[in-house]
């Protein structure tokens, strides 16, 4: 049987996480990485943590030629996992067409290999943001979209909206966009966890950052939204619980029990944390006050957005098994880890 699944991302922080999940499921991986924001010794951290090799191709997937390359060196794929994508809100309204070229055209190209080479399975990395500022929460697959908030939850809604259609014109493929909400924390071996290259701009590493002494301070980025505490809310998910959902995703596809050749899945655990309600759970897994100021709102956020993921744990077998506090521990444990001191 063929097992063999190529990652895309799978450098980066959601990416190296799931390798790992594969990898403990029995399946071959490879990956393919322009390590634009992301660096090759993830892999080897992978295979200290798992005993196995993964191969790289240093690839920009906007570039159709070595995409295709790709493929024809691995006529064996039993599937895609497609994570590469430049993913920052700010940088996104800062820089819209960067973010629509690269995140439309590099997916356009997958899909173009995928056909000509017969892969049949494909699990997309979406997003929470393709619901915009939902009038009713938990949000459901059913959901509609709202007016996106930055441009790149527009390449989320539009790379959806590619996927369907592409599904619905090639009845033999079997496509899958998981809507993340917000993945956080580390694996348990406190070997591989969130580091890109460029400055960080999601809360937890932020936080773990602050903690740690790399950043003097951090700010709430707005105090005055209709939330309970005034701060954003927020769905946190376990990094390794998202992952293990992309395997059970691809095994869903594989085992033929999709109805359909395109469904959607929220993966979430099911209840929101404000800003600040992360901040304390910090503070209670490590001890440590943490240095933060209250300031203004962030352009392309949204208020508040939590999940139902009952669609997933019925047709996936899949719950998430880790609460913020795991997520904090674990991103901690990491933190002091790649920071390379011995924090009390």
């Amino acid at each position: 049987m063929k097992n063999k699944v190529l990652v895309t991302g799978g450098c980066g922080y959601i990416g190296s996480h799931t390798i790992i999940d594969l990898l403990d499921n029995g399946f071959d991986v490879i990956s393919a990485d322009s390590n634009i924001n992301s660096d090759e010794q993830v892999l080897k951290d992978i295979e200290a943590v798992t005993g196995k090799t993964v191969k790289n191709y240093r690839v920009d997937l906007c570039d159709l030629d070595k995409t295709k390359t790709i493929f024809s060196e691995n006529p064996d794929l039993v599937g895609v996992i497609h994570f590469a994508a430049l993913k920052s809100v700010g940088e996104s309204v800062d820089k819209p067409l960067w973010y629509f070229n690269n995140n439309l055209n590099s997916l356009l190209n997958l899909l173009t290999c995928i056909k000509e080479f017969d892969v049949k399975h494909l699990i997309f990395s979406s997003s929470c943001s393709v619901y915009g500022n939902a009038e009713d929460l938990p949000v459901t697959e059913n959901t509609p979209f709202e007016e996106a908030e930055s441009p790149y939850a527009r390449t989320k809604q539009m790379g959806e909206h590619i996927l369907k259609d592409f599904a619905r014109a090639n009845l033999t493929f079997n496509l899958i966009p998981l809507r993340y909400f917000n993945p956080a924390g580390a694996h348990e071996s406190g070997l591989i966890g969130e580091s890109p290259i460029n400055i960080s701009t999601n809360l937890v590493p932020v936080i773990t950052e602050v903690g740690i002494g790399k950043r003097e301070k951090m700010t709430v980025l707005g105090s005055d939204y209709d939330t309970r505490d005034g701060s954003c809310i927020r769905d946190y998910i376990h990094v390794m619980d998202l992952a293990n959902a992309h395997t059970k995703s691809l095994q869903f596809l594989m085992s033929g029990k999709n109805e359909n050749n395109f469904e959607v899945f929220n993966l979430g655990i099911g209840e929101g944390a404000s800003v600040l309600e992360v901040i304390h759970a910090f503070e209670k897994v490590t001890g440590k006050k943490l240095n933060y100021e209250l300031g203004s709102r962030r352009a392309g956020d949204v208020v508040a957005i939590y999940s139902n993921y009952k669609k997933a744990a019925k047709l996936l077998g899949w719950k998430p098994k880790r609460n913020i506090e795991d997520i904090m521990r674990t991103a901690w444990e990491w933190e002091k880890k790649r920071t390379g001191e011995s924090v009390v």
